[in-house]
């Protein structure tokens, strides 16, 4: 860990800071349970008076007790106190989680006693930027706790609980490993030519970047997917009136939430909806039918369906796949160039049309009103949208800081190769291998600047 990376408090041994911080590490409001959480030394001096505990505090154990007021001497509260001794805590600092009842007034309370008694109120994402600094968890595994609270769906849990637990980490260490060695064996050449140590040759050297750039490539494709796991996607669903858009909308979303009628035009606003396709969050955008009108309102709709097309992820254009193509379709589809798109040749139930755009769009024959078709439309969205990256990769570059550090380290990693083949002197290549390594530890937050730390935590709840 660099010098950069300290902060303003200077650590002590086994990675204790100077002060003790503290927070309410459960969600604003009123809840059967509320956590007041310490970090530092003076945690279990402040904790113990605080609470009137039944049996000292011990390392691992939980003890009862009693919030009591001071100026009264009555008993305020019954809490649960649970004391993690250094380094074998989540900050790897001494730390306390006093569990009360979750009344707002009573949380305030203690967390303004342990306040008087000298912690200080931590700031957002204070207490896992404490794991870090201590090296307990590296960047990606600490930006991993944040995703795990932020997930909305159980697969987006199930990745952020991979890579808290290392999975990016350990991809990334025998890359790293091998690009050391590397580095050490041309260095050895360079600084010992005196004493006749042989220089790598260039076969073994275009060999050994190889190994170093296959799975960092294999993890720059998969920046695709791991992002949508990320931060999910928005699909608008376009098309004429009347040819199934709330229906299908409804059907995706499984209940009736689109108003769907026979009257052309139904549709003049926007309508959203949160669901999840095998665990990818989607934002779906039902909007207005695409067609020439004087109607005001519906011209309104008309726009912000144009609108909602142009900036969303993937566009679902549906059709009435009974008939042949309408001119308003091909008008459609040929206007979606920048972004993925599915065709829903719908009303399945009416019959089968020929629509000669096997080459041109991903098509699938859907019924609304019976639901034939219906997964294997959810199956081409999904497929789509991760351009048939497999949901079965533990390790996945999540965010763009994480796929910028990797990307640095391949185009020097290129330059490296480049250098090779032109035979240039290995220092020219080591400088090349240097910044390759500077990437990787930028992945993982070994050489990471003061400001880039502050924006990534500051991003955090307080009490995290």
């Amino acid at each position: 860990m660099n010098n950069s990376m300290a902060g303003s408090d200077e650590p002590t041994e086994a990675g204790i800071q100077a002060d003790t911080i503290v927070a309410i590490s459960t969600p604003p409001g009123r809840g059967g349970i509320g956590v007041i959480r310490l970090s530092g030394g003076l945690s279990r001096v402040i904790a113990e008076g605080l609470v009137r505990l039944a049996r000292p505090l011990e390392a691992g154990r939980a003890r009862f007790g009693y919030v009591i007021d001071p100026a009264t001497q009555e008993t305020l509260d019954e809490v649960v106190v649970t004391f993690f001794v250094a380094p074998h805590s989540y900050t790897s600092e001494d730390v306390v989680e006093i569990a009360m009842h979750g009344s707002p007034v009573l949380l305030n309370y203690a967390l303004e006693r342990a306040m008087e008694s000298g912690a200080r109120l931590a700031e957002p994402g204070e207490f896992t930027e404490r794991a870090f600094l201590s090296g307990r968890l590296d960047l990606t595994q600490a930006e991993a706790v944040r995703d795990l609270i932020d997930a909305s769906t159980l697969h987006q849990a199930r990745v952020a609980a991979q890579q808290m637990g290392g999975a990016l980490s350990r991809k990334i260490a025998p890359v790293k490993e091998r690009l050391i060695a590397l580095i050490a064996g041309l260095e050895a050449g360079v600084d010992f030519a005196e004493d006749d140590i042989d220089t790598m040759p260039t076969t073994e050297i275009s060999s050994r970047l190889q190994e170093v750039e296959a799975p960092l490539r294999e993890l720059e494709r998969c920046f695709g997917y791991g992002r949508l796991i990320h931060d999910g996607m928005r699909l608008a669903i376009v098309g004429r009136p009347n040819v199934g858009k709330s229906s299908l909308f409804n059907r995706l979303v499984e209940r009736d939430r689109a108003i769907v009628t026979a009257t052309p035009g139904t549709t003049r606003d926007l309508v959203t909806e949160r669901v999840s396709i095998e665990g990818v969050p989607l934002e779906l955008i039902d909007t207005a039918g695409l067609r020439e009108t004087t109607d005001e309102a519906e011209t309104i709709g008309i726009t912000k369906s144009r609108e909602a097309m142009a900036e969303a992820d993937l566009v679902l254009i549906v059709v009435d796949g009974a008939s042949q193509l309408h001119p308003e379709d091909i008008k459609t589809i040929s206007a979606i160039v920048d972004r993925p798109l599915v065709v829903a040749a719908n009303k399945l139930d009416l019959g089968v049309a020929d629509l000669s755009l096997q080459e041109q769009a991903l098509v699938v024959r859907t019924s609304a009103v019976t639901g034939e078709g219906i997964e294997d439309l959810r199956r081409a969205i999904l497929r789509t949208a991760t351009k048939g990256a497999s949901s079965q990769e533990t390790a996945l570059v999540t965010n763009l800081r994480q796929r910028q550090a990797v990307t640095e380290a391949l185009v020097s990693l290129q330059r490296a190769r480049e250098a090779t083949l032109a035979a240039l002197p290995h220092e020219v290549l080591l400088v090349d291998l240097y910044e390759a390594l500077g990437g990787l530890d930028r992945l993982t937050g070994a050489t990471t600047a003061d400001d880039i730390l502050h924006r990534i935590f500051s991003s955090f709840c307080i009490g995290k």
